[in-house]
């Protein structure tokens, strides 16, 4: 391993917990955790002897230790408390690079010289950072930047031409990729000396161009070396203030400006930043410099994330017990591309890579919520409920996305049901209703034998037609006389959904035969049957219920396109003028005809299934809602879903 620069790397165990403790007061000796996204990301000492570990969930981590102290993950915070570190190494060597806070490396050769070996220079720069800054601090010495990581964990110093070996016994986590991780492990691969023993060619043909990058970490070469070359020196950007800057967001302001001109001039000559230099000078001339370093390429946005932690680094100033500030505000920005690569040396796959979108879109809306405010940017989740409008949770970008109310999948658009179309009023026939039940009694169970012939559901069983026990009933018949058998399945029909075309349709028969599904939709005649089975706890055979899906009576798919925030008040006329409304027993008042929505010109109905009425949560009387919903066609071929409560028309959605 000749060719890798010997590297020199300082370490901070548990750095986000001390950067709390330093800014934020939090003592980093009892048990501590940092979260972010809900999940553990570091943990004190006093934390991991109860069991809390990183990747737990916060509750999980809470019941291994009550006593727990949570904090947020701050990345602006950690790197504000890590630049007092920074400064402390570079008052024994120079030429640090920032790989992340809590974590910087240098080339060991200098340093080795000068204080007389590696182990003298290693020890020197570790009581640099405890008298400084008053922080623990390790140092890992090997050829390259991975392995020197990798050396900092335990302390030790590797000896030149030994970093292979080194690696080959690390287990196969220490890559820090987790899906990359997970993979391997199920192919067998469980260290970094099995992963750098496959072929090169192989690895990059099924793992992809991260893959390869991840091997070549394994075998002990660096995919770029701690120094690059010097590029061009116009390709600098700065700026001169004439107000000097003394405030952090001004600050941020003006250094995001900088960022997006470096990187349209990196881009304009095909090169991407891998080492950014920041350099500022203050109103009385005192001069400032730190260089961040990146294992990518460094876009627009991640050019002025560094700036700006840089900067609040700087102007804040968070050393224990002493004020590291400016003398004065700056009035010079500088950012030096301090090392460059052709940009398609780290070209992504055929297909991109979808992390590193995911992670500029978090980083974007993140950004978006601190200055906004968390409620600014949230994120749709769907979940239970019977209505276009309470289906949708919104949630804040970054919570957890839990929807309000359980649901289950369900079939398209409701479970046993089929669908045909509704013709318009003018055409479409009569519709009846036929209603099986069963008029004789099962026999018991003791007396079934298994060589029972199964019955056809419709055997032994009274047909009532609704049309006409509702003719009787409206002629006076008494009730007694029109129910000479009691129903023991109560059916409620799902409403129908707009078809292609645009018009709406009804529900067809359920579980009947293909025959009489078939008869249902030529005659516009709807069979329900009921189906022979076992009563609970008795001996008698009863109906089957039918299994209902889940949220009975919910919106079948496709789901409205458009779901106003206030429903429109509407109004519905019968074809004589007269306002359409609905009785106690579900009977409309007259045929809808025209719609008139927010007083403006009546649009005609050319088609309308329902009502399907819906009484929801009754016993929570802020929670009730008790209205019937309708489908409905307008002659200018928009599909709505209109829904009745209190004698008052509201659109509830539209379809599209």
């Amino acid at each position: 391993m000749s060719g890798e620069v010997r590297t020199l790397l300082v370490w901070c165990p548990d750095w986000a917990v001390v950067a709390a403790e330093i800014v934020d007061g939090v003592d980093a000796s009892g048990p501590v955790v940092v979260l972010r996204e809900n999940r553990v990301v570091a943990c004190s000492e006093a934390a991991r002897r109860e069991g809390v570990r990183q990747g737990l969930r916060r509750r999980e981590a809470q019941s291994r230790c009550p006593q727990l102290v949570v904090v947020e993950h701050d990345p602006g915070r950690d790197a504000r408390a890590f630049e007092p570190v920074v400064a402390a190494v570079e008052e024994a060597a120079v030429g640090v690079e920032v790989i992340r806070p809590g974590s910087c490396a240098l080339a060991a050769r200098g340093p080795a010289r000068y204080f007389g070996g590696e182990e003298a220079a290693a020890e020197r720069i570790v009581e640099q950072i405890a008298e400084a800054c008053a922080v623990e601090s390790q140092v890992g010495i090997a050829d390259g930047v991975f392995a020197a990581g990798l050396a900092a964990r335990d302390g030790r110093l590797v000896a030149p031409g030994e970093t292979a070996a080194f690696l080959a016994g690390m287990p196969i986590d220490a890559l820090e990729r987790p899906e990359l991780v997970d993979l391997l492990k199920r192919l067998g691969v469980k260290t970094l000396g099995d992963f750098a023993g496959l072929p090169a060619g192989d690895v990059l043909s099924r793992f992809g161009f991260d893959g390869a990058l991840a091997h070549r970490l394994a075998s002990g070469r660096d995919h770029r070396p701690l120094a690059v070359r010097q590029p061009p020196p116009d390709l600098d950007v700065a700026d001169t203030y004439d107000e000097p800057l003394a405030r952090v967001d001004v600050a941020a302001f003006a250094g995001k400006v900088l960022a997006e001109r470096l990187h349209e001039k990196l881009a304009a000559h095909g090169l991407a930043c891998t080492r950014l230099g920041i350099e500022a000078v203050t109103a009385d001339g005192q001069e400032l410099h730190r260089v961040w370093r990146h294992d990518g390429t460094l876009t627009a946005a991640a050019i002025a994330e560094r700036v700006r932690w840089q900067l609040d680094g700087w102007l804040t100033g968070a050393r224990r017990g002493t004020a590291t500030r400016p003398t004065a505000g700056l009035v010079r920005l500088r950012l030096i591309p301090d090392g460059v690569l052709v940009h398609l040396g780290l070209q992504p796959g055929l297909w991109g890579d979808a992390g590193a979108d995911r992670e500029r879109a978090h980083r974007a809306f993140s950004r978006v919520q601190g200055l906004l405010g968390p409620e600014a940017l949230v994120t749709p989740v769907l979940g239970g409920g019977r209505s276009a409008d309470d289906q949708i949770r919104l949630v804040p970008w970054g919570d957890e996305r839990e929807p309000a109310r359980p649901a289950a999948p369900h079939a398209e658009p409701v479970p046993e049901v089929g669908t045909v179309p509704l013709l318009a009023r003018s055409e479409a026939p009569a519709l009846s209703l036929q209603l099986i039940l069963p008029t004789a009694e099962e026999p018991p169970e003791d007396e079934a034998t298994e060589d029972t012939e199964p019955r056809t559901p419709t055997e032994g069983a009274e047909v009532i037609q609704l049309e006409s026990r509702r003719a009787a009933r409206s002629a006076g018949t008494p009730k007694e006389q029109l129910e000479p058998t009691k129903a023991r399945l109560r059916v409620v029909e799902p409403p129908p959904e707009p078809s292609a075309a645009g018009q709406a349709i009804g529900p067809s028969a359920a579980g009947a035969s293909a025959a009489g599904a078939a008869a249902g939709a030529a005659s516009g005649v709807t069979l329900v049957t009921v189906s022979a089975g076992r009563r609970k706890g008795g001996g008698r055979r009863v109906p089957a219920l039918v299994a209902l899906p889940p949220w009975p009576g919910r919106l079948p798919k496709p789901a409205p396109a458009v779901v106003p925030l206030q429903p429109p008040a509407a109004v519905v006329l019968d074809d004589s003028g007269t306002p359409v409304g609905v009785s106690a027993r579900l009977d409309l008042t007259g045929d809808p005809a025209a719609l008139i929505v927010e007083r403006g010109d009546p649009i005609t109905i050319t088609g309308w299934a329902g009502p399907w009425p819906i009484d929801e949560r009754w016993w929570a009387d802020e929670e009730s809602r008790r209205r019937a919903r309708f489908q409905v066609v307008l002659e200018d071929g928009r599909a709505l879903l209109l829904s009745l409560a209190g004698g008052h028309w509201a659109v509830e959605a539209i379809y599209d």
